[in-house]
């Protein structure tokens, strides 16, 4: 039956169909603009999802998916977009609407992707979420821009449904580069159909093409993973390759002196940080990487819960060793200057020592000993220098505990172990406990975020303890704490 559609339906059908599927709020002006260390949208229900940061002539260009309502959106399958913020300093920056949107009904979600530029013009290319015959699929799509803002989505769209051998349902996340003859390279993140060993068919389909139309599938760059390698990162810095990939939210990298491989395990892996999922890099000025990634929120805002899609934005500043292991720290420009807290109330415990306004000694002879401070602002940066004095079991901190040391998260370090723990997050292989070091612990809202001697960084998400008490503690031997300073975490 052919229904006869006024001029004002017809405008409103195509301005809103993207609202009539996702109802969404999403204002850039509403934005904060001073800094985007753990930002989270403002807006209804609004969440930071996968990041695809990317830089060109200085800018850092942080596109990422616009969550609504952790994933649920069009009946699950995400309804994600990409949108942008973008930097000439890491301090400020400028937000943008929807870069690359659901424009059409079929489009379930613009999944995670990536971007390169190539004679004149921003390529993106990333996955589409899709439907059919009823079955979820993912498809390969990309756009193109003159000033990496304004896409234009290219013809066919799907251009690539999946390859030979490969999993039509998982064949998401591409990421792009170009060789210098000129061919693009895609890397997908998918699971062979015939894997050796059930449980181990995660893998990284390597695809190239010279006219965006004719691609070659090659060898896998990566396979025999546990799960979907999701999200994957290829970059060369200095005199090293990086394949970065990650496994249910947590990031993994190998390394290699030639650009696909063979890999090789570097010493720990810098990108696990407990809570701070898919991690993607870009370079930025004076030979500097920046990594991007998002902690998840909690299901029911409970810290008894497990993590679902969407959260805060969090950056971080790689280091590269001489043998090309990465470390990982605090984004500098991610936090603004304060003046250290005077006011905060140092009580040791019968064992423990006050050394001066800055300092304590904690003596374990028989247990644990404790020095608790009183007055720490729920918003703040925590410094001090850990050395443990020979041999000991543990040490660590009561984070936003009450007074009477009830409640509160614990951050354990073990050096016999060598992990950091914060909650119910850990990392392993964190090197030097038995020495000097220094850590630094931000508390922002439900986000507690630590980096461990420049080297290791640990997040949580921590939503239900709200004390303003911090014990610290070591058993079974001797710690030393100096140059403590506590300052307000401004906004």
């Amino acid at each position: 039956m052919k229904i006869k559609i006024t001029f004002l339906f017809l405008a409103v059908s195509l301005f809103g169909q993207l609202n009539a599927q996702l109802n969404l709020n999403y204002d850039p002006e509403a934005q904060p603009t001073d800094n985007i260390q753990y930002f989270c949208p403002k807006g209804d229900n609004l969440f930071v999802g996968d990041c695809i940061p990317f830089n060109r002539h200085g800018t850092y260009y942080l596109y990422w998916l616009l969550d609504s309502g952790h994933h649920s959106a069009l009946n699950g399958l995400g309804g994600h977009q990409w949108t942008l913020s973008t930097s000439t300093d890491l301090k400020t920056w400028k937000h943008y609407p929807v870069v690359i949107g659901i424009d059409e009904e079929w489009e379930k979600s613009i999944c995670t992707g990536s971007v390169v530029y190539n004679k004149g013009k921003f390529y993106a290319f990333y996955a589409t979420r899709l439907l059919v015959d009823g079955k979820v699929n993912e498809q390969l799509s990309y756009a193109i821009s003159d000033d990496g803002i304004h896409f234009k989505k290219q013809k066919p769209n799907p251009f690539f449904a999946s390859a030979p051998g490969y999993s039509a349902r998982d064949f998401r996340d591409p990421k792009v580069f170009v060789d210098p003859s000129g061919a693009f390279h895609l890397l997908v993140s998918s699971r062979t159909e015939n894997a050796p060993l059930k449980g181990f068919a995660g893998a990284l389909v390597h695809m190239t093409s010279k006219d965006l139309k004719t691609w070659s599938v090659k060898q896998p760059v990566l396979y025999g993973q546990k799960a979907v390698p999701e999200c994957p990162d290829y970059f060369k810095w200095n005199d090293w390759h990086y394949l970065v990939y990650s496994i249910d939210g947590d990031t993994y990298y190998v390394k290699s002196k030639n650009p696909l491989g063979p890999w090789e395990q570097p010493e720990y892996q810098a990108f696990a940080q407990g809570w701070f999922n898919v991690a993607k890099t870009a370079e930025f000025k004076n030979n500097r990487r920046i990594a991007a990634g998002w902690i998840p929120s909690r299901r029911d805002n409970s810290d008894d819960n497990g993590e679902i899609f969407g959260g805060n934005a969090v950056l971080r500043e790689l280091i590269q060793t001489p043998n090309g292991t990465l470390a990982a720290k605090f984004l500098e420009e991610g936090f603004k200057n304060s003046t250290p807290l005077s006011s905060i109330k140092i009580i040791p415990d019968a064992t423990s020592k006050k050394l001066s306004d800055n300092s304590f000694l904690l003596d374990a002879k028989d247990g644990t000993a404790v020095v608790r401070l009183e007055g720490v602002p729920f918003r703040s940066r925590i410094s001090f220098q850990a050395e443990a004095q020979g041999l000991h079991d543990e040490f660590g901190l009561m984070l936003r505990a009450k007074d009477d040391g009830s409640n509160g998260y614990r951050l354990a370090f073990s050096s016999l172990d060598q992990t950091a723990t914060l909650h119910d997050a850990r990392i392993n292989s964190v090197e030097n406990l038995d020495k000097k070091i220094t850590i630094e612990i931000a508390l922002a809202d439900d986000i507690v975020d630590t980096e461990i001697n420049r080297q290791r960084c640990l997040v949580n998400r921590l939503i239900n303890q709200k004390g303003e008490a911090v014990f610290f503690y070591v058993k079974h031997g001797k710690l030393l704490i100096s140059d403590l300073k506590i300052l307000p975490l401004t906004r």
